[in-house]
Parts: C-alpha cells; sequence; structure tokens
C-alpha cells in the first residue's frame, strides 16, 4: 500500500505534524527522511526491512558503496543516508564543550566517538591554547598515512592561523590495534622538529585502535 493511500491519520507526515517527531517509530522516523520507497515497497516498510535486517547501528556505519549493494538502496537514497549522519556527528561535535587536555586518555574520550567507525585511517591535530584547552580540532587527511600526505605545510598552516601555541597529532588505525608502524613515527619526528622551527609545540601524538591507544608522550618518547 503507497503512504498516500493509508488512512490520514495513520501516515507518519501527518503524526509527525499532530503528535511530534517523538510518536513516531524509528522506521516512520527514517521513512519521512528517505520520502519514498521502491515498487511493491513504500518508505515505511522500506524502512522496517531495513532496520529489521540490518539495525541503525550496523546500517549507518556501511559506506556509500555498501549502501547501494542493499535491496531499495540507489546512489540517491545512499548519500541521504550519509548526509543524515554527518549532520548527527557534526551536531554532537558542536555541543561539546572545550576541552581541556590533561593527558592521552583525555584525547581519546573527546575523538573516539569519531574515529572509532572509520575504514580508513584519519589523521586530525587539537589545537590547544597555552592553558591547553582545545581551540580547534582539524581534520588533516583520510587514507594510508604516509609522509606526502601528512605534510608539515598542511599540519601547521590551520595551526598558526588558529593561534594555536601547541597542537596534538591524532589518529586511528582500522584494524584496532594502535600500534605504531615505522612511518608513524618517522612522521612524529618529522612533524615535532617542524614545530620546533616554527615555536608551535607537538605535545603528543595519540593512536586510536579499538578502545585503546597509544600515547607518543606516555611511551617517553617526548
Amino acid at each position: 500500500m503507497k503512504i498516500k493511500d493509508m488512512p490520514k491519520e495513520g501516515r507518519p507526515r501527518e503524526r509527525f505534524l499532530k503528535q511530534g517527531p517523538e510518536a513516531l517509530s524509528d522506521a516512520e522516523l527514517f521513512a519521512i527522511f528517505l520520502r519514498i520507497g521502491t515498487p511493491g515497497e513504500n518508505a515505511i516498510d522500506m524502512s522496517n526491512r531495513l532496520i529489521a535486517e540490518y539495525g541503525l547501528d550496523k546500517l549507518f556505519e556501511c559506506s556509500l558503496k555498501e549502501l547501494q549493494k542493499i535491496k531499495g538502496i540507489g546512489p540517491s537514497k545512499a548519500m541521504q543516508i550519509l548526509s543524515m549522519i554527518e549532520l548527527m556527528k557534526r551536531h554532537n561535535n558542536s555541543k561539546k564543550p572545550n576541552k581541556h587536555i590533561k593527558s592521552a586518555k583525555d584525547v581519546f574520550d573527546l575523538v573516539y566517538e569519531k574515529l572509532k567507525d572509520e575504514k580508513k585511517e584519519k589523521f586530525i591535530t587539537l589545537h590547544l591554547s597555552t592553558n591547553n584547552y582545545v581551540i580547534k580540532e582539524e581534520d588533516i587527511s583520510s587514507g594510508i598515512l604516509n609522509a606526502s600526505i601528512v605534510h608539515p605545510r598542511e599540519i601547521f598552516n590551520p595551526a598558526i592561523k588558529n593561534y594555536a601555541n601547541k597542537i596534538i597529532l591524532v589518529h586511528n588505525h582500522p584494524s584496532g590495534d594502535p600500534t605504531p608502524s615505522e612511518e608513524d613515527l618517522t612522521i612524529t619526528n618529522k612533524l615535532i622538529d617542524a614545530g620546533e622551527l616554527l615555536g608551535i609545540a607537538v605535545l603528543d601524538h595519540v593512536i586510536i585502535g579499538d578502545n585503546k591507544w597509544w600515547s607518543w608522550k606516555e611511551r617517553k618518547f617526548l
């Protein structure tokens, strides 16, 4: 049955207007976002099927290519879903107060939710004030970490613009093992040397794994 053929009081949009979003099920909210279903399956039925088969958590962890392999999801719907997820992430990040960094665990607590489901290595920097409060979280690169991608220019130009006194380097290991590679160690040394020349201290390099981390400073490299 098409949604337009349903009794008016049972349609998600009408119920949303009358009772508010909290009255709707996950599938009904998802259906409002997707807008249309597929031939023979309305948006609510499709949403029920997707949530029952994958669950919201797994569905929201899929890549663009993985979503398009699911019956009923083409490029447009896949982009809609990923856009919704990205907005949720940005909203959550915007609500975070300025974090005072005192240890590698503070860094882990700040970025773990953002990095835990990443399927590629993602490199970010935390720009810090004199008192070690986070001024800004800067996304630097996404992909296999190497010296050509993580260049001092890409790291320190944003830090200078944000008047950062210090920075912390952060990246994830999708394998879940935060043990640094030789390339990780080489890049860190290079960036520490560059920071000394520019007067911007590199306080730490924290590698995020599966619910654990590795810290350059804790391992006495700094």
